[in-house]
């Protein structure tokens, strides 16, 4: 796979459409390895100028068209009648920015500080699992991409490769760890052992998946895991099969891999082992956000589960000030879901975010193009980002509040 940033175009997807579509249900890995390897070496007889992937629509396109169905509707799908799944991008097209003139912006710091290191730009790769359903290296790929873009990546428990040689293969580029919690609390504590040992910085505890919603795409593409494919760091685990689906069985609501019984007690208990901030990712109310300050979470991530629990909550973005007014700056405060532009960002950082995350954009980049394709999402993500905040008059992160809005 190729290190440069090149943007592949859509001429060139467009020539693999076809073939990759009618494929996709019955293609082995190691086939669309070659369909990939062969969709990003370059232009194949291609005439005329090409039309660059520029934005991350254009990458959620192109990979719609080369993700085999199981995988496509896995990573587009969200809960229910997946209001609350279009709810989190049309609410940040429903706030408006207020531009600013005369104002000398020939310098530009998109730099944060978060648990005492230094992040080139607020924008970090949110827990995502199973990304060998998108790409035949994995997460392997994916942390080489966020590597190459200077990226914070959140390594999920669900990864499709163990987190030692996700570390490995980082390099040095900041990691961070998603944490489901399991039934089996022993295992749950070595699991976490193994990602500090491994270098990971912060531990973030997934707390709104007691159980999964109602994720009728999956259903009904019958969702399970390719052949080879498994829960890396979950295999060992008494009990369950690392291979099996994350998904109860049919008529049930629990699942092995989640743990129904979490509570505040919990967090103390991780603390009190982890050795690295502990983070609560899924905080939607203002009241649980306090709860969560006192229990002694080092930070916040408000998320809906990328939508995909339970339908018609708010979007994260509309839950995002209650939360950050509850909090009254006692920690970090990261956002995720729908973010797609980098007025997205600046909206979310005007609104007291202290970063934000992806999760689909980089999976789209991840199956268009590999390593590639996800640092050139991170990379069109923080050049907007300049853009809006050069066009809004600030200079610095540390200059965006609520007046960037329009009131």
């Amino acid at each position: 796979m190729p290190d440069d940033l090149t943007p592949l175009s859509r001429r060139q997807i467009l020539r693999s459409v076809a073939s990759a579509t009618a494929l996709a249900a019955l293609t082995p890995l190691s086939a669309i390895a070659e369909s990939q390897s062969g969709m990003t070496s370059g232009p194949s007889g291609a005439s005329g100028d090409p039309e660059p992937l520029a934005s991350l629509g254009d990458f959620e396109k192109a990979a719609r068209a080369v993700m085999t169905p199981i995988a496509r509707e896995y990573v587009t799908g969200g809960a229910g009648d997946e209001h609350t799944l279009a709810w989190n991008q049309s609410a940040y097209s429903e706030i408006k920015l207020r531009s600013r003139i005369m104002v000398d912006v020939s310098r530009i710091d998109t730099s944060v500080r978060l648990f005492g290191r230094e992040l080139p730009y607020p924008i970090v790769l949110s827990p995502t699992a199973y990304h060998k359903l998108v790409h035949p290296e994995g997460e392997i790929a994916t942390v080489r991409g966020a590597a190459a873009a200077h990226a914070t990546m959140v390594v999920s428990s669900f990864a499709t490769v163990k987190i030692e040689d996700v570390a490995r293969a980082a390099a040095g580029s900041p990691l961070w760890f998603q944490l489901y919690v399991q039934p089996d609390r022993g295992f749950t504590r070595a699991l976490v052992e193994r990602a500090v040992a491994s270098g990971c910085q912060a531990l973030c505890v997934t707390v709104d998946t007691p159980v999964l919603g109602a994720r009728n795409r999956e259903t009904r593409v019958a969702f399970k895991l390719p052949d080879g494919v498994t829960r890396a760091n979950l295999e060992g685990l008494t009990g369950v099969d690392a291979t099996a689906s994350h998904r109860p069985p049919e008529g049930a609501i629990y699942s092995a891999v989640l743990e129904p019984r979490l509570t505040w007690k919990d967090v103390e208990w991780l603390r009190g082992f982890a050795k690295v901030p502990v983070l609560l990712k899924g905080v939607m109310d203002a009241d649980d956000a306090r709860k969560a300050v006192d229990a002694g979470a080092s930070g916040l991530i408000v998320s809906n589960h990328g939508a995909r629990n339970l339908d018609t909550v708010p979007a994260t973005v509309t839950a995002l000030p209650r939360v950050v007014d509850a909090v009254a700056g006692r920690v970090p405060i990261i956002v995720d879901g729908g973010i797609r532009r980098g007025t997205d960002v600046l909206k979310a950082l005007a609104l007291g975010a202290t970063a934000v995350g992806i999760g689909r954009p980089y999976l789209y980049g991840l199956a268009v193009d590999g390593s590639n394709g996800v640092s050139r999402v991170m990379q069109i993500l923080r050049t907007e980002l300049e853009m809006a905040m050069a066009l809004t008059g600030r200079t610095s992160v540390r200059d965006i509040d609520r007046t960037v809005l329009w009131s």
